[in-house]
């Protein structure tokens, strides 16, 4: 029997300052495993100081190519990003011109090497990839995304295979069947290319079909059911201002935070014998 690992993962890191404190404090008092680092995002320096004050952290590349900024300047990718240097805001919508745009194809390429160059000017240890939106879903971002981290000799990629059936209990959109639907097909053909090109990845992700919904009911619910081997959650803790809490997604984000903190998850953890773990331990049981 493989050990039950489980990662537990802070995605948006570096998006500003007050996801970047939370974090941080979910991993100092809760049960934090792992980061996910925007390097175009806009608190970007601020996250790496705190993520080198902290060396048990393993930090990751979070590939953004849609809803953020771009690293290389608008004019050299015209079709993926506005004169601003922002991305599309709209998942879907950036996902068809990737696709669809022969322009844009050129662009991806240059756009997420120029993330991964940043990324190892930091100095940090590169822990895994994974990307805003699960944009890497997308076969022609996935297949430059892959080609660029064998480059880059990164060999631990996330891949977002949820559960549906963990989720349906909590679930309220008319919709779910047919979004888990979708990525159940993308996510069987990104493992499929994956295990042929040698990469590592855990067996199950859990936290798409809870985007902007997550509770402690759930997680809870997650933690009786992992699998043996290697397992993440990723949540999006924020440490709002008092000003920012009246948002409904902030106080949705704050909302994760707790979680990541809550005695009920810690104590659930040890209970259950899970080892707390990164995408470097995976290593260990490939």
């Amino acid at each position: 029997m493989r050990p039950c690992r489980l990662i537990i993962n802070g995605d948006d890191f570096g998006a500003s300052e007050e996801i970047n404190e939370a974090i941080i404090l979910a991993h100092r008092n809760g049960i934090l495993t792992s980061t996910s680092l925007m390097v175009s995002g806009p608190a970007f320096e601020h996250a790496v100081n705190l993520a080198k004050e902290n060396p048990l952290l393993a930090v990751g590349l979070h590939v953004t190519l849609v809803a953020g900024s771009a690293v290389l300047p608008s004019s050299q990718i015209p079709h993926m990003a506005t004169q601003n240097g922002t991305f599309p805001p709209d998942p879907a919508l950036a996902a068809l011109r990737y696709f669809f745009s022969l322009g844009a194809r050129e662009e991806i390429s240059k756009e997420i090497t120029a993330q991964f160059k940043k990324f190892s000017q930091t100095g940090l240890h590169f822990s895994h990839v994974d990307s805003h939106c699960h944009m890497h879903v997308n076969p022609v971002v996935l297949n430059a995304i892959v080609k660029i981290a064998e480059d880059f000799r990164i060999k631990r990629i996330r891949v977002p295979a949820d559960d549906f059936f963990a989720a349906l209990p909590f679930l309220k959109s008319p919709f779910a069947a047919g979004y888990a639907l979708v990525f159940k097909l993308l996510t069987a053909r990104m493992k499929k290319m994956l295990v042929g090109k040698g990469f590592i990845f855990p067996g199950r992700v859990y936290g798409n079909m809870m985007t902007g919904a997550m509770n402690l009911e759930y997680v809870l619910s997650v933690l009786d059911r992992l699998p043996e081997g290697a397992t993440e959650i990723y949540f999006h803790p924020l440490l709002p201002s008092c000003a920012s809490i009246q948002d409904t997604g902030r106080l949705q984000q704050f909302r994760e935070l707790c979680i990541l903190l809550d005695s009920k998850a810690q104590a659930k953890i040890r209970r259950l014998g899970i080892i707390p773990s990164t995408y470097f331990d995976l290593e260990k049981d490939a």
